[in-house]
């Protein structure tokens, strides 16, 4: 298997190079990964791969000397290739749970250690949470189209078997029901689901007969399972419905059947053919039998056959999830915000660029309201320890202003509120001293965190965007620095 941990790109070693030999290599850094906005015009993401983090970390120091010489050859690396053979992990790592929900700036993961081990984690880490982060995403959008269940079914189609994996874990985290993945479903100790393809059908030659036959001994062998028929092989209307309802009354499956039983469709007019299907089930006595429907769909497409009436009782999404297909690439980053103690920031050419710098934490503020109960409403990035930072955790009155528009602000008073931080930490001194939690725990978590946003927040067009902003004093030092920085670049002259 390989080592996440060297799943790197060459120039965070010819960096790590520069460091090791200029003395700087246990100068303590502290860099931020987050995002600048969420894909799809969302609101906000979904953490998902930060486990996945923790353990690519913990393998740092596991490569030998022979492995660096295969892309850092000569003697003038053999000093160093000998030091990055033995580098272990010794910093501190603070996270976001898996679930939680995300916005635009705020620390996802922040790493602090000595500068070599803290750059060296930039690539594996991000191509860790930019895969996760898109697919979670894009299942919590999915699944938010609709009340009914849905199952990840993109393994077929998603970047490699790793991708298909940890795919399917952060589907199954933002909302889903299920998998088909049974690597997914052994690993996190959940149940794999999946029935028939349509070559089953076809094996028994194409007739309907042999469509007939087919399901009756996939029934007969699967007796005391969930029983779904795929009905779009030959014709869903004209024999696949008949068959399905013939074989179901032949071997004694009806609405007492406690296993559950139920019929898939593929193809075709979506909407139109759940329809016609539910009224003839529901003609021959079968109204406990379920409609399941896959065949490309998004939350897009899931949205709009909702809106026709579709008698669709849940859904398989394939490759719009397990590609994250409309945003395939997700934007998380990963900056050094702190040096030797000082903040320090990018300020770039783009203006979205700009980062916060400094050692930062988020607490998210909540309420009680009399019509919704308790909801989440507004989140505050400061920097450890800042005025703003105490008033928080001493529940004192504090105000926040809106970074962009400073006429903008809202006032929370002392006994009104409740807050709890975003990021835990999750490793000491390159010791894991996280928390665990099943898979089932995580997507626990993200639903309960989504039942306390607004609806208005929640919905997929042109959601309601919720208040974020950063303390008074992390807006102050990021000024200083960029004030400072002015003066210096007014001052420049090529003599």
């Amino acid at each position: 298997m390989l080592n996440n941990a060297y799943c790197s790109d060459k120039y965070q070693y010819t960096m790590g190079k520069s460091f090791y030999e200029t003395g700087r290599k246990d100068e303590k850094a502290i860099f931020n990964l987050f995002y600048r906005k969420a894909p799809e015009n969302n609101n906000w993401a979904v953490v998902s791969g930060t486990q996945e983090v923790i353990e690519m970390v913990r393998h740092l120091g596991e490569a030998d000397e022979e492995f660096f010489g295969k892309f850092l050859p000569g003697d003038e690396y053999r000093e160093f290739r000998n030091y990055l053979s033995k580098m272990k992990f010794t910093g501190n790592v603070y996270v976001m749970r898996e679930g939680e929900i995300v916005f635009p700036n705020q620390p996802i993961i922040t790493v602090e250690a000595p500068l070599i081990e803290a750059q060296v984690l930039e690539t594996p880490m991000l191509c860790i949470m930019n895969h996760q982060m898109a697919v979670a995403t894009k299942a919590s959008r999915v699944c938010r189209a609709t009340n009914r269940p849905v199952s990840e079914f993109g393994s077929r189609r998603a970047h490699g078997p790793w991708a298909a994996v940890y795919g399917a874990k952060a589907a199954i985290i933002a909302g889903c029901a299920a998998t088909s993945n049974i690597l997914t479903g052994v690993e996190n100790g959940v149940p794999s689901t999946g029935t028939m393809a349509h070559s089953f059908i076809t094996s028994y030659g194409s007739s309907v007969k042999g469509e007939y036959d087919a399901f009756c001994d996939y029934i007969r062998t699967h007796m005391g399972e969930n029983l779904i028929l795929l009905i779009d092989t030959y014709d869903t209307l004209k024999c696949g419905i008949v068959n399905a309802i013939r074989a179901f009354k032949d071997n004694g499956i009806d609405d007492s059947y406690p296993g559950g039983y139920g019929i898939r469709l593929d193809s075709g007019d979506l909407a139109y053919l759940s329809v016609k299907v539910r009224k003839i089930l529901d003609s021959h006595g079968m109204t406990g039998c379920r409609i399941f429907a896959t065949n490309g769909l998004d939350e897009y497409l899931i949205t709009d056959l909702e809106r026709q009436g579709a008698c669709i009782d849940s859904y398989g999404v394939g490759d719009a999830i397990a590609t994250s297909k409309a945003a395939p690439c997700f934007g998380n980053v990963y900056k050094l915000v702190e040096i030797g103690g000082e903040p320090v920031l990018k300020r770039s050419e783009d203006t979205i660029k700009l980062i916060n710098p400094g050692f930062q934490i988020t607490y998210r503020i909540i309420k009680d309201d009399p019509e919704y109960g308790e909801l989440y409403k507004a989140d505050v990035t400061c920097l450890r320890g800042d005025d703003t930072s105490r008033r928080i955790e001493a529940g004192e009155t504090f105000t926040i202003y809106d970074e962009q528009d400073r006429f903008k602000y809202k006032t929370f008073e002392a006994g009104t509120y409740r807050y709890r931080t975003l990021q835990h930490q999750v490793i000491k001194d390159g010791e894991d001293i996280s928390e665990k939690h099943s898979l089932l725990e995580k997507k626990a978590f993200y639903d309960n965190t989504l039942a306390h946003f607004s609806r208005s927040e929640r919905r997929l067009i042109n959601p309601h965007y919720f208040k974020v902003d950063i303390s008074e004093e992390l807006r102050a030092t990021k000024i200083s620095i960029l004030e400072r920085i002015n003066r210096e670049i007014a001052a420049l002259k090529l003599d």
